[in-house]
């Protein structure tokens, strides 16, 4: 999976099997979840100090008959764009700084296709909005192979119930519930962007005995809670005003993160979200001309303000995954429209990037207490140096233990790699 333009051809250049070969492997069913779990065992020493990660990526697709092309949102254009969507679910190590894919699912195409602003006026007559009864079948027929979650034993909001009328945030959820089993024991964030922090799916997250850690608009709407003393009679009173940001005299100041650079924290109401949240603020005043704020928050109202900008920090792990996968294991070139062959593709493009961290890190010194470096464009030109030395010794009848072991043969392995 280390050419440039994954395709059934490119892959079988570099290996002795034909194209048809690959073809049907393609189509055959395949663990990848177990052994993604398994690799994030392996390359985290402390779970625990783990974070979940979820996030969606876009990949352009041209053509009307690839599966799940649909109207998805492209972070690089900032805008939709006709195409194909994954959701990703990752694993990331806070100390190392490295993201792991766990579990990766294309988002179905909507059952109702909406003819999109200035596009070609529909005839009279003609209808405006198509049903894609494929779309629908291929939902329920999945959603009927994910375990019965049932009504949570706190009473909290179960995941909603498969419905034809399903909605993205849905599809995200059951793909949540579905890998929920596999995350590593001991963790307890999961951590996404603001498009996430949304009721339905932040009480999904609960549901699952995960805290959430996200990202607010700055208009949220937000209470003070009252602390103070209560009347003898009447309803005790809740709140104690409405947040503004304008004035954040009643935050508690944490630390500065670095000069001009401050952590303030406070502990209030989301109206739209009915739960009580810990925010972190980060207000930004080393541009004179314009003050910045960023408004973080948590559903553990214990974790500290500090943990919470670390753990939403360590989130950008998985936008790595996304940049190297797309570069370097062909994320976004599958060659093929049937939906068994994209999902073997995905994940098996995301599966060759933890293999490959993995290898790195063995390759590391154990004693280091330091990060493990990893750049998948150097371990690529390595591992393609490798693939040719073993080339040119196969075919030139070569004696590979005294080529092996001349002073100059790593020199040939780290041809072209990124100096460190």
């Amino acid at each position: 999976m280390l050419c440039g333009r994954v395709n059934f051809t490119n892959l079988s250049r570099y290996s002795p099997l034909s194209e048809r070969t690959y073809r049907r492997q393609f189509e055959q069913d395949f663990a990848f979840v177990q052994l993604n779990q398994h690799t994030i065992a392996a390359a985290i020493a402390k779970p625990e100090e783990a974070i979940g990660a979820i996030d969606c990526s876009f990949i352009a697709k041209s053509g009307k008959a690839t599966y799940g092309v649909d109207w998805f949102y492209n972070g690089s254009a900032n805008r939709s764009e006709k195409g194909l969507e994954i959701s990703v679910i990752a694993v990331v190590d806070v100390a190392a700084h490295q993201g792991y894919t766990l579990s990766v699912q294309q988002t179905p195409p909507s059952p109702v296709t909406s003819r999109r602003k200035g596009t070609r006026k529909t005839t009279p007559g003609r209808t405006q909005q198509r049903v894609t009864t494929e779309a629908i079948q291929h939902a329920q027929a999945y959603l009927q192979q994910l375990p019965d979650k049932g009504q949570p034993a706190d009473g909290s909001t179960p995941l909603p119930s498969p419905s034809p009328k399903l909605t993205r945030i849905d599809h995200y959820l059951h793909h949540l519930g579905a890998t929920r089993p596999y995350f590593p024991e001991g963790l307890r964030y999961l951590v996404g962007d603001g498009f996430y922090s949304k009721q339905k799916f932040i009480d999904g997250v609960v549901a699952l005995d995960l805290e959430w850690i996200g990202k607010l608009r700055l208009d949220a709407d937000l209470r003070y809670l009252y602390t103070g003393p209560q009347k003898k009679r009447g309803c005790p009173r809740k709140y104690d005003g409405k947040v503004t940001l304008n004035d954040i005299s009643r935050f508690t100041w944490v630390e500065d993160i670095e000069p001009q650079l401050s952590l303030y924290t406070a502990l209030v109401w989301h109206v739209s979200l009915k739960r009580t949240l810990r925010l972190a603020l980060l207000v930004d005043t080393r541009k004179a001309s314009k003050t910045g704020m960023v408004l973080l928050f948590s559903t553990d109202t214990n974790l500290h303000a500090k943990q919470i900008f670390t753990y939403y920090k360590a989130r950008f792990q998985i936008e790595f995954i996304f940049r190297d996968a797309k570069q370097f294991t062909g994320l976004s070139a599958a060659q093929t429209r049937h939906p068994k062959r994209l999902d073997f593709h995905f994940n098996a493009s995301l599966s060759a990037l933890n293999l490959a961290k993995y290898d790195a890190q063995t390759r590391h010194p154990q004693d280091n207490a330091d990060p493990v470096p990893f750049s998948m464009a150097s371990y690529k030109r390595m591992a393609f140096n490798d693939h040719l030395l073993e080339c040119f010794i196969r075919q030139l009848e070569l004696d590979p233990t005294s080529i092996k072991s001349h002073p100059n043969y790593q020199n040939l392995r780290s041809h072209g790699i990124i100096a460190a």
